[in-house]
């Protein structure tokens, strides 16, 4: 999948998609990229998968 980061904060964030609710990603989601280096409006690409508290993007890469 293909979205927006929306928010950055703490060693997570949100990424927003067209038409859908923004999901949450840990830093540990990302795969080669640096936290540090995220900033908001980038675009990235994302697999989605679940967490004890719902959906989140795992995979997580500069589009």
């Amino acid at each position: 999948m293909k979205g927006t980061i929306k928010l950055l904060k703490n060693g997570f964030g949100f990424i927003g998609i067209e038409g859908a609710k923004d999901v949450f990603f840990h830093a540990k989601d990302l795969n080669g990229v640096a936290f540090d280096s995220l900033r908001v409006g980038q675009e990235v690409t994302f697999e989605m998968g679940e967490s004890p508290k719902g959906p989140k993007a795992e995979m997580v890469t500069l589009a």
